[in-house]
């Protein structure tokens, strides 16, 4: 989490991070502080100071970026969901509040975020434009795309998969910097269980939020080990399931700087053949450890779940 977190108690992110799981489930409701420091534990009064020292954000804050970065991605994916039903859904009086909150964060309206998605592009990027360089910009898309196909076909190995429930060991970890050493957290922790020892164990990695919606110094994701051997929380280590369902899964052997490309790339593929996106979050399951490599990459596959 924050660089604060080192001087805070484990139970006290243990907590907070049950008050984000609820807040990421009822975006379109009232989210009170009485209701979510109750979910924590908490008072009013101490919630609100823990969360702020915790996350970095006060409570408010967080809620609204959660709510608008939600009408980012149902813009980017859902073309049939109106501006109109968004900011009524998610807590909004009026549209053109919602367009001054949401320009804030993206620094364009709604309507103007969803016609520059790419994945619109070729829907109403051509027809809206109207500064003479359809032709160029068309050709620039184009080439993007083509170039994260062809990143696809010479790095990975995608299938179609009904995946089974996971259960999952983790701790939360918000932002991109620090990552391994979370890692090595989680690692610590499972090394006296003996663990790892199982041959079905694996690391893996959770993301909550979307790098196309949320800055990455925000982005929330859960650091985890994959098991089928009962454990018991405690402080940080929680427990997580991912339910079963159908995912996109591309297998990787890439290095560290690899992840962004296969990502970006994994998802064009998606796109491209004509699949959409569920609302569970994307993850990763890593079979090695990339240290051992003779190249120091990951084998790794990606899950984007699917409807």
């Amino acid at each position: 989490m924050s660089t604060s977190v080192n001087r805070i108690n484990k139970d006290y992110i243990n907590r907070i991070n049950k008050a984000l799981v609820y807040i990421d489930n009822h975006l379109d409701t009232e989210l009170s502080l009485e209701t979510i420091s109750g979910i924590a534990h908490y008072s009013p009064y101490h919630f609100h100071r823990i969360f702020k020292a915790v996350i970095d954000e006060t409570l408010n804050n967080y809620i609204t970026r959660k709510r608008i970065e939600k009408c980012a991605s149902v813009l980017m994916h859902k073309e049939e969901v109106s501006i109109t039903e968004l900011s009524l859904q998610y807590g909004f009086n009026s549209n053109s509040s919602f367009t001054r909150a949401f320009k804030r964060f993206y620094k364009v309206s709604p309507s103007e975020f969803r016609k520059l998605n790419p994945g619109k592009f070729s829907k109403i990027g051509i027809i809206d434009s109207k500064n003479g360089q359809e032709d160029l910009i068309f050709e620039k898309y184009i080439c993007n795309i083509n170039n994260h196909l062809k990143w696809i076909k010479m790095n990975a190995k995608i299938e179609i998969k009904e995946t089974p429930n996971f259960n999952l060991a983790s701790i939360t970890h918000i932002g991109v910097n620090g990552v391994e050493n979370t890692f090595e957290k989680l690692l610590k922790w499972t090394r006296p269980k003996g663990l790892l020892e199982n041959p079905k164990a694996k690391m893996a990695r959770v993301f909550h939020d979307s790098f196309k919606v949320t800055a990455p110094d925000k982005v929330r994701m859960s650091i985890c080990l994959l098991t089928d051997e009962s454990f018991k929380t405690e402080g940080e280590i929680d427990n997580l399931t991912i339910e079963k369902g159908r995912c996109i899964v591309g297998r990787y052997e890439i290095t560290p700087n690899d992840f962004e490309k296969s990502w970006s790339s994994l998802f064009v593929w998606m796109n491209e053949n004509g699949y959409q996106k569920a609302a569970q979050n994307p993850f990763e399951i890593y079979h090695n450890d990339f240290r051992d490599h003779p190249e120091n990459k990951f084998i790794v596959d990606l899950h984007i779940p699917i409807a």
